[in-house]
């Protein structure tokens, strides 16, 4: 149970959230009012941080999955020490607060990620667990542990439910993320009814199957209960743990009580007054703050500052015995890139057949990764075909019983140091779970598979853009060209959709050396994700003597070929795998006499941010005739094409046949660009139709 000071701080928890929603008139009372004994449990007796440094890299991680919670999180977080005034609390939801509707990672302090998408921070949560498993096993050493702390996380039923959470779960249990600790508010109930409506299996059993070690505690108020659970699960090691607490949600309110009504809703003036009365707490002045508790919550600093202190006289100790990790280790939690980095990176010869620019980029990465420690990930089961595999790296696994087969995909065998992360079919985890190393800190990550399964793992993807989470997605079959597989594998509106996307970088190279350079760009990208979309197919390496630089990608539109010292009549553009067709079609164009300019435009973002006079260069206004060239829908082309422009591109979903047929049909050839070409320049006036 709680002693008299410890019911206090959880009153003041409880009563700080709810009336914080009710001065927005607009929020989630419900959750803190019955998730704040186990917070309370957990951060005032377990959680290892210092609100005076947020980012410490030793550091527990804190998740509050159940993100709709969020004032329970603001509460806790002011009540510690963190830069979370309470004027903050008391504009909650409000503009410029630091106390959004949900948690934003980089808007408040101590809030790790982006949560309110159920289910995303239970991923995260399972990619911090990895990072940390990762840099312990590189870095640690027997007498210098410098890299051990855990990642906890507070999760709902509406996590439990979400699919994204049971493939994070069944991954962490296979990984055997002993560090991984959840707290399960297990309330029953959702937004519109009690979990019996839809919830009804046995969810220990559940994740004792995904091989997580799981506890039950029957009162959600019991603290005693809550810290003996929390440090039995410290103490299991080779399994994740669930602690399965048994909670009412609306706690203390008279008539919303273990009600679906206290979920997303204030409790209202007179429902505020009945449950401070009910529970034994001051009806004025809203936003109390006993001096007792505050004092008991602010030994989280004190407590930090020693935590802190002590990591750093072991990391002065251990730069002693191992000045090169340590050096190593310091750089990637800085975020830095070390010299030379990217001096292997292979430049590409002019090549008629040339190379999937998939595969350039599977030679691209095993340049630099040697030279790059914090580049990790993988694919959803799809290393043979998005070529994403760091050779001779390792793949990270938990160690394995004597006799397993222990030799990795990659050759270079099982290890938690290992580079290479096997999701398996999984695609919506690894999105989150790439997401939760990107926000640890020490890794650029990335995540692949084909284009077509961003649909799945879209809500991930959002979020790193909305964090903006340095991680890479290695997007591969970008196009109808990946033939046979038929439209169920051919993306059409992907590219589009994922270019109306605020804060994402969209890349799609031409060929093998703007393939290399836009890894450069992604690398260095240090607050966005980058995107990478790339070919199944071959793709000619262009003959960079005879056309501009590749280079040209950072500023995500370029001229790669011209006129000869003539004003343009045609300007051709396409991205990705049909630069090379207008490239062809512009040749027996100019054959004919006209004045033709070439226009790679492998990534929208990066054009949109460059000066107008550098767009205006590329595309002049004073040319109209523009035919855009894109295996995709037409969806965005306009701003580039003009009201006078037109686009071949594929408006309908793809079919089954073989990759030439599929071109011929759809009229990706030479022969339909130039043919379409010739009219456009006859309709706008450049000359007369043949």
């Amino acid at each position: 149970m709680s002693d008299a000071l410890d019911q206090l701080c959880i009153d003041t928890i409880r009563f700080l959230s709810v009336d914080a929603v009710q001065k927005a008139n607009s929020g989630h009372p419900g959750m803190p009012l019955g998730a704040a004994p186990m917070a309370y449990a957990l951060w005032s007796r377990h959680l290892k941080c210092n609100p005076r440094n947020s980012a410490w890299p030793d550091r527990d991680r804190f998740i509050l999955s159940a993100g709709h919670g969020s004032m329970l999180l603001y509460s806790l977080l002011h009540l510690s020490g963190y830069d979370v005034p309470l004027d903050d609390i008391k504009s909650f939801r409000q503009w410029d607060s630091k106390a959004p509707g949900h948690p934003e990672r980089g808007h408040t302090p101590g809030v790790e990620v982006t949560t309110g998408p159920l289910g995303q921070g239970f991923a995260n949560a399972v990619g911090m667990a990895i990072a940390e498993a990762q840099l312990a096993a590189r870095y640690n050493r027997a007498s210098h542990e410098i890299v051990n702390h855990r990642t906890y996380a507070i999760v709902s039923d509406g996590d439990l439910m979400e699919g994204v959470a049971s493939e994070a779960a069944s991954l962490a249990g296979h990984l055997k993320l002993g560090k991984l600790i959840c707290l399960y508010d297990d309330n029953r109930v959702t937004l519109s009814a009690g979990t019996p409506m839809t919830f009804s299996e046995d969810r220990a059993a559940r994740f004792d199957a995904y091989g997580w070690h799981t506890q039950s505690v029957a009162d959600g108020n019991d603290v005693d209960a809550i810290d003996q659970a929390l440090e039995c699960a410290r103490a299991e090691t080779s399994r994740p743990s669930l602690i399965l607490v048994r909670t009412h949600i609306g706690y203390g309110s008279p008539n919303k009580h273990d009600s679906y009504e206290a979920h997303g809703s204030p409790l209202g003036a007179d429902e505020v007054q009945l449950t401070k009365e009910r529970l034994g707490w001051p009806s004025e002045p809203p936003f109390l703050i006993p001096q007792a508790a505050l004092a008991r919550m602010r030994e989280a600093l004190s407590r930090g500052e020693r935590d802190e202190a002590n990591w750093n006289a072991r990391m002065k100790a251990y730069a002693q015995a191992s000045p090169d990790l340590a050096a190593e280790l310091q750089s990637r939690l800085r975020g830095d890139l070390p010299a030379g980095w990217d001096a292997d990176i292979p430049v590409f010869p002019a090549d008629a057949k040339g190379m999937a620019t998939r595969a350039a980029s599977g030679k691209v990465m095993n340049a630099i990764a040697p030279q790059l420690p914090a580049l990790t990930g993988g694919s959803a089961d799809l290393d043979p075909s998005t070529k994403t595999a760091l050779k001779d790296l390792g793949d990270f696994n938990p160690p394995v019983a004597t006799g397993e087969d222990t030799q990795g995909s990659d050759g270079g065998g099982w290890s938690p140091a290992g580079r290479n992360l096997h999701f398996g079919v999984r695609e919506h985890a690894m999105g989150a779970i790439v997401n939760g190393l990107g926000a640890h800190g020490g890794f650029i990550p990335y995540g692949a598979t084909f284009l077509i399964f961003s649909d799945y793992m879209r809500p991930a993807i959002r979020l790193a853009a909305l964090s903006k989470l340095h991680v890479v997605h290695v997007f591969t079959h970008d196009s109808i060209a990946l033939g046979e597989d038929g439209p169920t594998h051919q993306p059409v509106e992907q590219l589009a959709s994922l270019r109306a996307m605020p804060d994402l970088t969209v890349i799609r190279p031409a060929d093998a050396n703007e393939t290399a350079v836009a890894w450069k760009v992604a690398i260095e990208m240090r607050d966005r994700p980058a995107l990478l979309v790339l070919t199944r197919q071959d793709v000619a390496t262009l003959d960079r003597a005879r056309n501009a630089n590749a280079e040209g990608l950072r500023r995500g539109a370029y001229v790669l070929s011209d006129a000869k010292d003539r004003r343009p009549a045609l300007i051709l553009i396409a991205s990705g795998s049909e630069v090379g067709l207008i490239v062809a079609a512009a040749e027996r164009l100019r054959g004919e006499g006209i004045a033709v300019r070439c226009v790679s435009m492998p990534s929208w973002d990066l054009f949109e941010a460059q000066s107008k006079d550098y767009r205006d260069e590329v595309l002049p206004p004073d040319v109209p005739a523009r035919l855009a060239v894109e295996m995709g829908v037409a969806q965005g082309w306009h701003r580039y094409i003009g009201d006078r422009g037109e686009m071949l591109g594929v408006d309908r979903f793809g079919a089954s046949a073989p990759a030439d047929v599929l071109l011929r049909e759809y009229g990706f050839t030479v022969e339909n660009v130039v043919s379409r070409a010739r009219r456009l320049l006859a309709r706008t006036g450049e000359m007369h139709a043949p």
